[in-house]
């Protein structure tokens, strides 16, 4: 083997926008608690190990035989912290891509999060992201990455001060590890408190203590190796040797975060296919837990070699869970997509997700306020699951959680079901963006009245499932926005009789609305579910519900020939006064146009043409101030 020729000249490159914009926070903000960089650097270092055991399987020759293995080695007078493994190790492209880009989404909510946030905050959030790498820059003014790439020759410096540049150039095989990667930290003058032995102990200890992959120290140049970690698999040990502090330094090593979970779920799988399984449910939202991109988190080992991150071992509804899965079936030399693609993998992920919906019900009949709080934080996502995932409704609907007009604080349908009124046939709901909005709606009024509790659905996927068919023990769900109300079986609650037919009068009136509307309603009629107000917009029976429609047509989807039903209530005074003019009034074609304006007004629309409603409005207060 020839050593690397180091005379080439050190190549400069500008960090990528959103890198260089991370780290002028790292470097300039003020943390409370900068530990996180530690557990961060042995957290890639552990993953280097763990492909180099992957791709070793395949290919012998890339392992040297070594034990995996992560060292930090400390030296109090030149100030430096190193990190080393015997991992798989990187070639330039490799620390081009890895240490010059951040290919992770939700970056920039975290970034405008952290910008925002107080100082007290910032650790908390810098945990919660993982933003790996980088959190070096958060103690050491200049960092030197050494790494040489398993089964190849050649050898590469990577230099940074987290100023905006870096440079790259070869570096002597002698330099790096064979194979692996060295990360040297140099201390800024108010961190050398990381080159303490008993200080660098502790945070290894306290969050990195379960990473499956033996952590060693040497406290000073030339000074004896001493073990800090063994390496142990956390999840094939017995339940009864690990304490729930285990379990959390585990999550915050597996996950990256700083809180607790929620919920931990420890088994082994036996019979036809043998597997165990450590999964978590965090106790806060990951900043890019709506990303469109963002997949799951759990992990797959076979027989403890690391696999893949990438294999789809929970449905897209529970990417919010994090864990790994350690199959004592899958072949070693199987490909990632051969994985993907295998019988075996669809059985384990359908025992993990069935496992995981059990464990939340469990949760949910055991301690209400605990599950309360992991619905404020998951519901949103979960509820995907009852669109996507049929096979599983109603377990995800007996487990979902509501808001409505009944009582207040977090209602199941088993609850709502529980309170129905005599004759209710349905469950009613109103989507929207907002609950106090929807609560204050005039097409809840008729519902209010007869004591009907509405659901107040608010989460974009809301208006997806259901709109989808879905029923709850033969319960349909009916829009309270869709189609005719049909609340004449149902005795209001102040005892009154049930309303009569609309006057002639209002009918004749009902008729020169919609002749004076036009092309902009498909119909307009007289309306059960209104008391109080004058009027409202509802869907057609066969439409789609008003907030979904609003939703596509955000999107560029606006359905074809969607247009409002205008329901108007010939018990109103203001309707009753209107229906009493004559037709060649302009004060009633007025009277009609704003009407039809208000109902979109209330239904948070603007009217369509603005200054039209503006003269319209002028005329008639001109005309009742005369």
């Amino acid at each position: 083997m020839t050593q690397t020729d180091t005379t080439t000249a050190p190549e400069t490159r500008s960090f990528e926008a959103d890198v260089a914009r991370l780290l002028h926070l790292m470097v300039h903000a003020v943390y409370s608690d900068r530990d996180v960089f530690l557990r961060e650097l042995i957290a890639n270092a552990a993953d280097a190990c763990e492909k180099l055991r992957y791709e070793s399987q395949a290919d012998a020759a890339l392992s040297n035989g070594e034990t995996p293995r992560i060292t930090i080695a400390l030296d109090p007078e030149a100030k430096t912290l190193t990190v080393s493994d015997n991992g798989i190790g990187m070639t330039e492209a490799d620390m081009i891509e890895a240490l010059g880009t951040i290919a992770r989404s939700g970056t920039r909510a975290f970034m405008e999060n952290l910008t925002a946030a107080k100082d007290s905050e910032k650790a908390n959030l810098i945990g919660q992201f993982g933003i790996g790498f980088y959190a070096a820059f958060m103690v050491a003014d200049t960092v030197d990455v050494y790494s040489r790439r398993a089964g190849t020759d050649l050898a590469h410096r990577w230099t940074s001060d987290g100023l905006g540049t870096y440079t790259i150039e070869p570096a002597a095989l002698d330099d790096a590890p064979a194979p692996g990667t060295r990360i040297v930290l140099h201390l800024k003058d108010d961190a050398v408190q990381y080159t303490e032995r008993h200080t660098v102990e502790r945070i290894v200890r306290a969050q990195s203590g379960h990473v499956p992959v033996p952590i060693t120290l040497i406290d000073k140049p030339d000074g004896e190796t001493s073990e800090v970690t063994d390496g142990s698999a956390l999840w094939a040990r017995p339940k009864s040797e690990i304490t729930p502090e285990d379990y959390t330094d585990f999550y915050r090593s597996l996950a990256g975060q700083f809180d607790a979970p929620a919920l931990t779920l420890h088994y082994r799988a036996e019979g036809k296919h043998e597997y165990n399984v450590l999964a978590f449910v965090p106790e806060s939202r990951p900043f890019d837990l709506f990303d469109p991109d963002r997949k799951g988190r759990m992990k797959l080992y076979v027989r403890r070699v690391f696999i893949t991150d990438e294999a789809e071992l929970l449905p897209r509804y529970l990417r919010f869970v994090r864990g790994l899965v350690d199959s004592a079936d899958l072949p070693l030399n199987m490909s990632r997509e051969m994985i993907q693609d295998s019988p075996l993998l669809a059985a384990i992920q359908k025992g993990v997700t069935n496992r995981i919906l059990s464990e939340l019900d469990k949760l949910a009949a055991n301690d209400a306020d605990k599950y309360a709080a992991f619905w404020d934080a998951f519901g949103a996502v979960l509820k995907e699951g009852i669109y996507e995932d049929f096979g599983r409704r109603e377990t995800l609907l007996g487990l979902a959680r509501f808001r409505g007009t009944g009582p207040e604080g977090w209602r199941s349908l088993k609850d709502y079901v529980a309170s129905m009124r005599d004759n209710q046939t349905a469950i009613y709901f109103a989507t929207g963006t907002d609950a106090a909005r929807l609560a204050a709606s005039p097409q809840i009024e008729g519902f209010r009245a007869r004591g009907i509790e509405v659901l107040l659905l608010t989460d974009p996927v809301d208006s997806f499932w259901a709109a989808s068919g879905v029923d709850y023990e033969g319960k349909p769900f009916k829009s309270v926005t869709q189609g005719q109300a049909d609340l004449s079986l149902i005795e209001p609650l102040d005892g009154e009789t049930r309303s009569e037919p609309a006057a002639p009068e209002a009918e004749a009136f009902i008729g020169f609305v919609k002749t004076q509307l036009g092309d902009a309603v498909s119909d307009v009629r007289a309306s059960e579910r209104l008391t109080t107000s004058a009027a409202c917009l509802v869907a057609s029976e066969h439409g789609i519900d008003r907030q979904l429609e609003r939703l596509l047509s955000a999107n560029g989807q606006t359905p074809q020939g969607a247009k409002p039903v205008l329901e108007l209530n010939p018990r109103h005074d203001l309707v009753a006064r209107l229906s009493a003019l004559p037709d060649d009034a302009a004060l009633k074609a007025d009277g009609a146009l704003l009407l039809f304006d208000e109902a979109r007004i209330a239904d948070g629309e603007l009217p369509d043409d603005t200054r039209a409603f503006a003269d319209r409005l002028s005329r008639v207060l001109t005309q009742a101030l005369a």
